[in-house]
């Protein structure tokens, strides 16, 4: 493609991601919104049932999304504490259809009117997302993620696409504000801190194993940045049920909405599983492409190591949960700690070690 060409679909995609992250942002604040809106319905269902001198108060752990469009994340923990069936009926009458959060009930519709504009517009940002990324490769003249401007552009697109995948089986609408948070900061990183302009591969990457190797990496990573979200909601719900069993004030209206800390640990885990496998093939096919680019399979070089420290975190993760009992609040930061692990391994490294891996265009 001549260089004309290419530099104004170039100029395009710069065009789509600006496009695409002002409508990440009204998403944000959308979702936002439906945290706030929802918080507040919920004080006012309280102070009915204190006034109707109701003998049971809105349950501490919450799966509203759980139960609304699209499945449900409760547990037998979460069952538990689910209030009788006569409470959930007292509260709805003294709260004109608005019911409490229960992973067996739904708000009434308006309620979630924020949510579902805010799910529309993530939308559509992914559109134009979509489109930014696919005039970016058309004006490379090869897939788009050569760098670290087309890493993290990418990388924040397959987030936001994970994400609403994810929203056909289960309802993760309360994770809205911190994913589209995450994708708007990776974008901002991107044009601010790493932006480059469209051009060639310099020739380690010009390989098919390019395609491979970072096309799963990238997956992974957006796996990870979903799990990450959901331990730090974990953590944060763990600290508020614990405080409101103790009799304290419940000062964080809005995490009701947010299912129990063990469900969220339990789902988080699962998706861990899976992006470690993809990790894991990550770490796989870029030995196999170093010996094919530079004739060894290991070299010790910083990128290699911090990728297979990576993979031994999120292992030891996994197989400490799985087998010796790490759960609640140690499984959460041990899962917290891997991604920290992650963002340095793609930018710290990136950009301040050399090594054979210093090409990210900086």
């Amino acid at each position: 493609m001549p260089f004309g060409i290419n530099e104004t679909m170039g100029q395009y995609s710069e065009l789509f991601m600006l496009l695409a992250a002002g409508t990440y942002t009204v998403a944000f604040i959308a979702f936002a919104w439906d945290l706030a809106k929802s918080s507040k319905a919920l004080r006012a269902v309280d102070l009915k049932a204190a006034q109707a001198g109701a003998t049971a108060k809105v349950p501490v752990a919450a799966g509203v999304g759980a139960g609304s469009a699209g499945g449900r994340l409760s547990g037998p923990a979460d069952r538990a504490e689910r209030p009788s069936s006569s409470t959930a009926k007292a509260n709805a009458a003294g709260s004109g259809g608005i019911v409490t959060a229960d992973g067996d009930m739904k708000y009434a519709a308006e309620r979630r009117v924020p949510a579902r504009v805010a799910v529309a517009l993530t939308t559509l940002a992914v559109l134009i997302h979509g489109a930014g990324v696919v005039t970016r490769a058309l004006g490379a003249g090869r897939v788009p993620w050569g760098n670290m401007y087309e890493f993290l552009t990418t990388g924040a697109f397959l987030v936001a696409v994970v994400f609403l995948v994810s929203l056909i089986r289960r309802d993760l609408r309360f994770l809205g504000t911190f994913v589209v948070g995450l994708v708007i900061i990776m974008m901002v990183a991107a044009s601010v801190a790493f932006w480059t302009p469209v051009g060639h591969l310099v020739p380690a990457l010009q390989s098919y194993w390019l395609v491979i190797h970072v096309s799963i990496a990238v997956l992974s990573s957006s796996l990870f940045t979903l799990t990450f979200a959901m331990s730090a909601l974990q953590l944060v719900q763990s600290h508020r049920q614990k405080t409101v069993a103790a009799g304290g004030a419940d000062k964080l209206g809005f995490m009701r909405l947010v299912p129990s800390a063990l469900s969220l640990e339990n789902l988080s885990y699962r998706i861990n599983a899976i992006a470690f496998i993809g990790w894991t093939f990550t770490l796989m096919f870029g030995a196999i492409w170093a010996e094919k680019a530079w004739g060894r399979f290991w070299g010790w070089d910083t990128k290699e190591v911090w990728t297979f420290v990576i993979w031994v975190v999120y292992a030891g993760y996994l197989h400490a949960r799985a087998t010796r009992g790490w759960t609640g609040t140690r499984a959460a930061w041990l899962s917290i700690v891997g991604y920290c692990c992650v963002v340095f391994n793609f930018t710290i490294v990136n950009t301040l070690f050399n090594g054979l891996h210093s090409y990210s265009g900086l």
